[in-house]
């Protein structure tokens, strides 16, 4: 009963582990392609896994493929009409040119058989054309569910968004389009950098002020993620759609994106919503004004707007909610919910794109976004506290001067009777909540030579 005992008994491989379908999911998404290329040529039994299994492709990531940047990234020269411009082909189009990179890897894949097991695909960053996204919506030989071109390069939004409300028609055949949620407006995600010290030295003649000391940088980025932590916890999730983050889209969209939502409501679902705000209800939006006629205006009315504002799960500073109500996570219908960032890694599905991970295992936090229209004068843009219409009028009568409103305060009803109107005061000016903001604002430039001074 020595060791010789067990000396029959080889230990596990990694081709082992690897054959086993569920380990493979877990793992292949944290691998670069390269390194799954590198890792089926040690061995038959490798090249078996990574090939033949679903699995491996599943989740598949060309950012930061090398082969797939185009390596000119200047204006192209048909007739060579430019010197400096890039000579091209007159049999080759714009679309081939940019897009070359990227059908060059899709034909690879695809002699390899691994291309219709790519369920994740993302591009952010790369040279992605509209007619290479359209033939992701509606080629055979693609089976895409999760898209991601945020930050795409060379691509004509107007012919992306033609595309795109082709791809949703009512005559489309069934069960396409396969792809069922886009990235596109948002940030792509960054990779973290390990912090490298710095060896450049700044000038001796460059006038350098206290918040370029070393000191200042370094409290200011600690007070940065103080706030970054801050949210999260008050939030229970480090989504920043469902905390107080203010502008969450860099980018405002054209108008013309929000009837794209409209018409893809159901069946594509985007890293952004629409705007759900009382404005952009004819119903609600025409409201009365606080003067004796009581006569209605249609200067509220908005079309339909894509959400950049996230307000956090707090609501409105009074009454801790909003007119249209928050979206809740299994509740409220998926067009509600946006596609969370990072692009999920082991799930291809919509929900798993949209479901927001809290801290604590708790149920998810309630959302409330909003458009930047919709917020204009009720919302401070520095401590992200808001008010809502049935709050606060905002523009209507608070951006009057006391004496019009001192003028407003008694009104007379059609029957005779006398009617006293309430008062307003301004919650919010120049973008800053009076109370607190800009009081600080004033009190900081008002000493050194500020627009206060």
């Amino acid at each position: 009963m020595g060791p010789s005992t067990f000396c029959d008994d080889l230990p596990t491989s990694l081709a082992d582990l690897l054959s086993n379908t569920l380990i493979l999911r877990q793992t292949a998404p944290y691998l670069p392609i390269s390194a799954l290329r590198n890792l089926s040529r040690t061995c038959k039994s490798l090249h078996h896994a990574v090939f033949q299994s679903p699995e491996a492709f599943r989740y598949l990531d060309l950012s930061p493929v090398k082969s797939a940047i185009v390596p000119f990234d200047g204006p192209l020269d048909v007739g060579g009409v430019s010197f400096r411009a890039e000579r091209m082909d007159e049999a080759l189009t714009e679309d081939d040119f940019y897009s070359g990179p990227l059908r060059h890897i899709f034909n690879r894949l695809e002699k390899l058989h691994v291309l219709r097991n790519v369920h994740t695909l993302v591009l952010d960053g790369l040279s992605v054309t509209a007619e290479l996204v359209k033939e992701l919506l509606t080629e055979e030989r693609f089976n895409v569910r999760i898209l991601s071109i945020r930050e795409a390069k060379h691509m004509n939004e107007r012919k992306l968004q033609q595309y795109l409300q082709y791809a949703v028609r009512p005559s489309r055949p069934a069960g396409t389009p396969r792809v069922k949620g886009i990235y596109i407006f948002g940030p792509r995600d960054r990779t973290p950098r390990p912090a490298s010290p710095v060896t450049r030295k700044l000038s001796a003649d460059i006038p350098r002020g206290v918040t370029t000391s070393q000191g200042a940088q370094i409290g200011a980025q600690w007070n940065e993620k103080s706030q970054q932590a801050l949210d999260a916890v008050l939030a229970q999730t480090e989504d920043k759609w469902y905390q107080s983050s203010g502008k969450i889209i860099p980018k405002r969209p054209s108008p013309e994106w929000a009837e794209i939502l409209q018409a893809c409501e159901g069946i594509i679902a985007f890293d952004a919503v629409l705007c759900r705000g009382p404005r952009h209800d004819p119903s609600k939006a025409y409201v009365r004004d606080a003067t004796a006629s009581g006569a209605t205006h249609p200067s509220s009315f908005l079309r339909p707007t894509i959400a950049t504002v996230a307000l956090g799960p707090s609501g409105c500073e009074t009454c801790h909610s909003s007119p249209e109500g928050p979206a809740v996570f299994g509740d409220s219908s998926p067009s509600h919910h946006p596609l969370l960032s990072p692009v999920p890694l082991h799930g291809s599905s919509v929900r798993a794109a949209q479901i927001p991970h809290t801290l604590d295992g708790s149920a998810p936090p309630p959302l409330i976004v909003r458009c930047e229209d919709c917020l204009k004068g009720r919302w401070c843009e520095r401590c992200h506290k808001w008010w809502d219409e049935d709050c606060y009028t905002g523009s209507v009568t608070a951006q009057r001067t006391e004496l019009q409103q001192t003028e407003l305060t008694e009104s007379l009803k059609p029957d005779g009777t006398s009617q006293l109107l309430p008062k307003q005061t301004i919650k919010v000016h120049m973008g800053l909540c009076v109370e607190h903001c800009l009081r600080e604002e004033m009190m900081a430039g008002a000493g050194s030579d500020g627009m206060w001074g």
